[in-house]
């Protein structure tokens, strides 16, 4: 915070200096060397020799001249967005302050008990409630200060790419190695904060989608056309959406000493996971079968064959989620491509609220039942002919649920076999079956919001082939 950044706008002048020594240097070379290979007094081959080797320092000196104006730009518009962003970060040290809070000189922050009077520090020691409430404000402050910090790492970050770009011979054919940049290019980027955070992509899944909702639109849609299928695979459509589960299900795993009527129920359990098969209900077998494996780990789901399957899910995504959020998406996006001057390509996130729904086909009915759905995506905005911008929707359908049993409700399973679903949870009690999520998200699908009307999402047939043990029919890793 004590850096004087206005080191920086002296060595821009510096740079600026360099540029019109080189512009003197090249007039002067142009008309004492490289003239002469050009006169009338020398000819032949040495002079053609000469004349291209003249010819390339001539390009040099021209190109040292737009390569040190490029650097003095860099570096006076670090310093005025550094000049911007270190204001912000005091603002925020100072409102932290002003709301009762003590920021160490290493930025770290914490509720100052010394602020408070007599009365209020006993009542702040003795009330557990007073203490959570003042550590939760602590921390919404920390967490205001660290975006204000990241925010000039970020710029930092920017201004090393941006000056690395600018030194970059850009031509590699014009008779030089690692020469001067002879056509350095703006970068494209809103600014050298963005440009830092577009090359700073998380590594953890978990962390790429708030990552990618926190970048500028023009930003989202300049990484979009260089990187689509790498940031999908690594999960920028992915929902913010942090699902629980409603209830604890069966409780604690493994508490209590099987019985010989858990050992009946536990044969019958194993009886409908290989009956599942023959009905062809695989989905609800091979979920049977996770369960009393025992593991707990979480399970993925095939969306997309629910999506085949199930025409009341797809309707409810269509209506629910698609069309309720239609026309409130187009707009924002259309918001946006407004703001970045129209003539850019801006990508925004979207995410429909989730929603408790059951499956109604009997295999899906069986194998998840209630769970919660929505779907998340981006809409892209690019210009369009006649002045009208393209706009598409690309989004992906989410389900989530936990694979358990309540108390006080029965299961029919096929072969008419009814089963109380406390009876079912017994097998996670004793140890015999453990209960564990489920989740999966579908392919993507894409809708053109220029159009009137929307197709919904019908994904081909993925098949049903092999039994239960099938690894083909469903990864038990949580992707």
């Amino acid at each position: 915070m004590s850096t004087d950044l206005s080191k920086l706008t002296a060595a821009a002048d510096k740079w600026g200096e360099m540029a019109v020594r080189f512009k003197t240097i090249e007039e002067q070379y142009k008309r004492d060397v490289h003239g002469v290979s050009r006169g009338e007094s020398w000819a032949g081959l040495s002079a053609d020799a000469a004349d291209y080797r003249f010819t390339v320092t001539l390009k040099e000196l021209r190109g040292a001249q737009k390569e040190a104006k490029a650097v003095a730009s860099i570096l006076r518009d670090a310093h005025t967005q550094l000049v911007d962003l270190r204001s912000r970060v005091e603002a925020v040290r100072a409102d932290a302050v002003k709301d009762g809070m003590r920021v160490s000189d290493q930025g770290d922050i914490a509720f100052d008990t010394e602020l408070l009077s007599q009365s209020a520090r006993t009542a702040y020691v003795h009330d557990p409630s007073y203490q959570e409430s003042a550590h939760a404000k602590a921390a919404e402050w920390a967490d205001r200060l660290g975006q204000a910090v990241k925010a000039i790492t970020d710029t930092d970050d920017g201004i090393g790419l941006a000056l690395a770009a600018a030194v970059l011979d850009s031509d590699v054919l014009d008779g030089t190695f690692n020469g001067f940049n002879g056509h350095p290019t703006d970068s494209p980027y809103p600014s050298l904060e963005e440009a830092g955070k577009a090359a700073n992509m998380p590594k953890e899944r978990k962390a790429v989608a708030e990552w990618w909702r926190d970048l500028d639109p023009v930003t989202r849609g300049i990484l979009l056309s260089e990187r689509s299928d790498e940031l999908r695979a690594a999960g920028i459509l992915d929902p913010l959406y942090k699902w629980a589960s409603a209830d604890d299900g069966s409780g604690t795993f493994d508490v209590e000493e099987p019985t010989p009527h858990d050992l009946w129920i536990l044969a019958r359990a194993e009886a409908i996971a290989t009956g599942g098969d023959i009905t062809g209900e695989v989905a609800a077998s091979r979920n049977m079968e996770h369960y009393l494996r025992g593991t707990g780990e979480p399970l993925d789901l095939d969306v997309d064959r629910i999506l085949h399957d199930d025409s009341g899910f797809r309707t409810e995504i269509d209506t629910l989620h698609i069309a309720e959020n239609r026309e409130g998406w187009r707009q924002k996006a259309l918001a946006e491509f407004e703001k970045a001057g129209s003539d850019r390509t801006v990508v925004v996130p979207v995410e429909s609220q989730a929603l408790g729904r059951t499956f109604g086909e009997d295999e899906w009915f069986h194998a998840v039942g209630s769970h919660q759905q929505n779907v998340s995506g981006l809409v892209t905005v690019s210009p369009g002919e006649g002045g009208k911008p393209k706009v598409s929707l690309d989004y992906q359908v989410n389900v989530w649920d936990r694979y358990n049993w309540d108390a006080g409700k029965s299961t029919t399973f096929p072969g008419g076999i009814v089963i109380p679903d406390v009876d079912m949870g017994r097998l996670h009690k004793v140890g015999f079956a453990q209960e564990f999520d489920l989740r999966g998200n579908s392919s993507t699908f894409t809708q053109d919001l220029n159009s009137g009307s929307a197709p919904g999402a019908t994904p081909a047939d993925p098949g049903r082939e092999g039994s239960r043990g099938d690894v083909s029919r469903g990864d038990e890793e949580n992707r």
